[in-house]
């Protein structure tokens, strides 16, 4: 699927946000998770998000333009990242004020690393999106860093953990930016979402 992306703005605060009303759908993660690159995938452009080694780059709301008709917003990793404890703070705070309030969020993609096994810090971020009856969905990354059987096992044993809490689990998306895995998929479940 062919798409046009161009980079809109960044901010910190909730209400500089731009305010045309266009729908959103968010992508989160964990710091390191590979949400630049699924990203870059996603927009077919190389350098749309910023890609570093280091966890934790992203420090603002960032909002792509998609076709003139929804944006994608990449939201600042939860955990681990070389900041203060002050700016991870106030990285709280700016998440849960987007996730909670925003009213043109759709939908948000929450990347969980298909390479470890299921992370606390994960499934507690799933359980806030719960609780702010946030609409999600769960894409898996870095899936070409595995075998099938191996793949298989790391997600058997994340929804079993999430199984425990969630008597429905959400739908999955298995993803690889380097192999452009699930682009598709993901294009077209925003595709229908926002003809629903």
């Amino acid at each position: 699927m062919q798409i046009r992306a161009k980079y809109v703005s960044s901010h910190t605060e909730l209400n500089l946000c731009p305010k045309d009303g266009r729908p959103e759908f968010a992508f989160i993660g964990r710091s390191n998770v590979g949400k630049s690159s699924l990203i870059n995938t996603i927009c077919q452009q190389k350098d749309m998000a910023r890609v570093s080694q280091t966890p934790g780059k992203t420090q603002t709301l960032n909002f792509y333009d998609v076709n003139e008709k929804w944006y994608l917003v990449d939201l600042p990793g939860y955990g681990y990242a070389r900041t203060s404890k002050k700016n991870r703070a106030a990285f709280g705070a700016m998440i849960t004020d987007y996730l909670a309030d925003r009213e043109e969020l759709f939908c948000a993609f929450l990347l969980i690393d298909s390479n470890i096994s299921p992370q606390k810090i994960d499934l507690e971020f799933i359980e806030f999106l719960g609780e702010y009856g946030v609409p999600f969905v769960i894409a898996f990354t870095k899936i070409d860093r595995l075998t099938k059987t191996q793949l298989k096992n790391n997600i058997d044993a994340f929804n079993a953990a999430l199984s425990e809490t969630w008597e429905t689990l959400p739908q999955q998306f298995l993803t690889s930016a380097q192999y452009r895995n699930g682009r598709e998929e993901m294009l077209t479940f925003i595709d229908e979402t926002l003809k629903s």
